[in-house]
């Protein structure tokens, strides 16, 4: 019976997997209140036939900041960051990144920032910035 719950409620998710994301010819739109609550929340656009993934996450100081799932480093291995309280943990190396620091600190295996901004109470990001990300994937 949960087994029959589980596979229901994946087949009612919306087709890009995630309830607020808004994809348009230009850019992405996210509702803020989706990621707002300090929590990693991942999302992937199929973009050009490659599906491009990245993480939104709202760190202690109140800044919702982007990354690719992916860095210079661990690209190959694709397997992406996890969360561990106010750390972003690549799961290939163990290296630990604080939240603070996403969008701060480019280069080695820190989360490959993307560009993202806030409009209203979305949070935008045009679809050429996550496009530049596709050689991650």
């Amino acid at each position: 019976m949960k087994k029959m719950i589980l596979l229901l409620a994946f087949l009612l998710l919306p087709a890009n997997g995630f309830a607020g994301m808004e994809i348009g010819d230009k850019e992405l739109s996210i509702p803020i209140n989706e990621v707002n609550d300090g929590q990693a929340h991942y999302y992937s656009v199929n973009l050009d036939g490659k599906e491009i993934r990245f993480f939104v996450v709202r760190s202690k100081d109140g800044i919702i900041r982007a990354a690719f799932d992916a860095c210079d480093v661990c690209y190959r291995s694709k397997k992406g960051y996890s969360q561990q309280g106010d750390f972003m943990v690549c799961n290939n190396c163990g290296m630990r990144f604080h939240s603070t620091r996403i969008n701060v600190v480019k280069g080695g295996c820190n989360p490959s920032p993307l560009a993202r901004e806030t409009k209203d109470d979305k949070l935008v990001i045009s679809l050429d910035a996550v496009r530049s990300g596709a050689m991650y994937f």
